[in-house]
């Protein structure tokens, strides 16, 4: 898989005026796929700066001081989705922007294969505020609940940000 070339994406908030950045964030998410060629994904329930949405979003988050990207996403998947992973390559980078929080996001996406689930590790604001829980999908439906979570800003973000990432995804196990 290394004579895959990353994708590479910069994108604006169109949603919400530009006031200023204060902040970067350096993220690493995953596309997660299992042998019979499904995807998991994090289901949202949020209701905050945002507005009200229901959305679907690769799992991952925030990369820890001097953490490695590959450790990091290991971590993320095993604390939001509970799986232990293979991490098979690098999908690419999106930088994008969340203007209503003042935050340019640096988005490190990688493609994983899940070896086994167990429990989770969510926090109190991922149980309480998000309400995080797991969506196993085919490739065809994941398409689908972004168009449908697309109703809403913050799903118009996450989509424009993940369905390119998707869709290399695919491209990449394809080959």
């Amino acid at each position: 898989m290394s004579d895959i070339k990353e994708l590479e994406m910069n994108l604006k908030d169109e949603e919400w005026p530009l006031e200023y950045i204060d902040h970067d964030r350096y993220i690493a998410r995953a596309i997660v796929v299992d042998d019979e060629g499904y995807y998991y994904f994090v289901r949202a329930r949020r209701d905050d700066d945002f507005g009200k949405a229901v959305l679907i979003e690769t799992s991952g988050g925030g990369v820890e001081d001097g953490e490695d990207l590959e450790i990091a996403i290991k971590r993320e998947l095993k604390e939001e989705l509970g799986a232990d992973v293979d991490v098979l390559c690098k999908i690419g980078v999106v930088r994008d922007y969340y203007n209503v929080i003042h935050r340019h996001n640096i988005n490190n996406y990688y493609l994983c294969k899940v070896k086994s689930f167990g429990d989770k590790n969510l926090t109190q604001d991922e149980i309480e505020c998000f309400h995080l829980s797991t969506l196993k999908l085919t490739y065809d439906e994941a398409v689908k609940e972004y168009e449908k979570c697309s109703t809403t800003k913050i799903g118009r973000l996450v989509a424009n940000r993940e369905l390119p990432v998707l869709r290399a995804a695919k491209e990449i196990i394809g080959k």
